[in-house]
């Protein structure tokens, strides 16, 4: 905008545009935007590294199953220059370990298939075709790797490639790799499947979204979360369908989601997902001379106390603490203000009024925010910047179900995505 357009503008328009420019930038504390975009500190401001004052050091574990064992033993006594026997006792000081990798190289198996001539009638006999040249010559491990590497370290076809070549020496082309994906891809629908069936069975349910490009368009990866499983879905729109037909006719008790009206409106009562909420309020706490955001942060201060102590209070306790924060809030949405910040942020916590102490009457089911659907989605979002994007359907649906078999995994104990993806391709 020059002076020319400027001058175009009205009074109005010119106090409106100033009063603008004069809020502070969002962060993101303050709005949904990714740490990334933040401003970095001024380095002579900043705070210094390493380890804060009580901060509890930590080594690493000891093996407890080591493939080598070396006893380093004193041979003579340095008192009296003495021979010490092998055979008498020790105690260990100390440990030390030395860790390093094996070299890996492809292990090779090759089927010949012979044919034997018959000294009896001279029939030359054929051996049949082994079922190992009916397939792929590449076995399930290197699909594994394959897929991990793809899908969790956000590798592109040419790093991927360059990567088996270096570590591994295998030698794939790109064309070989991209079929490897889409013959892993398959193995893990039935495992999807199970988990779409666990979620259109749950009774609390959270989902979110992000943008994602797919075949050069606008398109959108969307996770939905429950107790029993994780499930991720790309799509090419964002709108209520997306979750009807995930959901296929199911209505749980309650729906955890940010205010969206796409995820609004599919159970019977619904959690706002109150860290959304409070980096709305942050802003306008900052932007606003007004006393109401502050109000609001402090309530949610209270709010966010309480979801961490819900589970373990009395019912007769965690009844009188969410009416005390119910007159609260409504004392906040009653007051007068002449802020234009501070008379939205209040229209909004006002529509969302009957959505923000839903988890106080589910204690232990219903979580106050949204964070876990979020920490489902930051891989995505992180393929999405280092990939921008998929080339295909194909491969976006297919690594959802890849990310919703992991996903669902992870809920249980001690598990890690190589392993699972492994367990699927070699099933």
């Amino acid at each position: 905008m020059d002076r020319t357009d400027l001058q175009r503008l009205s009074k109005e328009e010119l106090i409106e545009l100033v009063l603008r420019l004069q809020h502070p930038p969002k962060t993101s504390r303050t709005s949904s935007k990714p740490p990334s975009t933040d401003r970095k500190q001024r380095r002579d401001q900043a705070k210094p590294g390493g380890a804060k004052p009580g901060h509890e050091g930590h080594s690493r574990i000891l093996s407890a199953t080591p493939d080598e064992v070396v006893e380093h033993r004193p041979d003579r006594c340095s008192g009296c220059s003495a021979v010490l026997m092998v055979d008498w006792p020790a105690e260990t000081i100390s440990i030390h370990e030395q860790i390093d990798l094996p070299e890996i190289t492809p292990r090779v198996t090759q089927h010949r298939r012979l044919a034997v001539c018959c000294p009896a009638c001279g029939t030359r006999v054929v051996a049949p075709v082994p079922e190992a040249a009916k397939r792929t010559p590449f076995g399930p491990r290197v699909h594994a790797m394959a897929t991990y590497l793809k899908t969790f370290q956000a590798l592109s076809y040419e790093r991927l490639q360059g990567t088996f070549a270096d570590l591994f020496g295998l030698t794939i082309s790109q064309g070989g790799l991209m079929n490897m994906l889409r013959r892993a891809q398959d193995a893990f629908a039935t495992e999807r499947d199970k988990a779409v069936a666990a979620l259109r069975q749950a009774r609390v349910v959270a989902s979110d979204k992000t943008g994602v490009r797919i075949e050069g368009c606008n398109a959108y990866h969307w996770v939905f979360r429950c107790a029993e499983a994780v499930v991720h879905h790309a799509s090419p729109t964002r709108g209520a369908i997306v979750v009807r037909t995930m959901m296929a006719g199911h209505r749980p008790e309650v729906w955890c989601s940010d205010r969206y009206s796409a995820q609004q409106g599919h159970a019977d009562a619904h959690q706002t997902c109150l860290a959304h909420l409070s980096r709305d309020v942050a802003y306008a706490d900052e932007a606003s001379e007004d006393v109401l955001p502050s109000r609001l942060k402090l309530w949610l201060h209270r709010a966010f106390a309480l979801a961490e102590e819900v589970a373990t209070l009395a019912a007769s306790t965690l009844a009188r603490k969410r009416r005390a924060l119910e007159r609260s809030l409504d004392d906040i949405l009653a007051a007068p203000t002449s802020c234009d910040l501070a008379r939205d942020l209040q229209s909004k916590v006002r529509r969302a009024r009957d959505q923000l102490l839903t988890f106080a009457h589910w204690p232990g089911l219903v979580e106050a925010t949204n964070n876990a659907c979020e920490r489902a989605l930051r891989p995505a979002v992180i393929q999405r910047k280092v990939t921008n994007g998929y080339r295909a359907m194909w491969a976006a649906a297919g690594e959802a179900d890849i990310r919703t078999v992991v996903d669902t995994a992870r809920l249980g104990p001690e598990t890690n995505a190589f392993k699972t993806i492994l367990q699927t391709v070699s099933a």
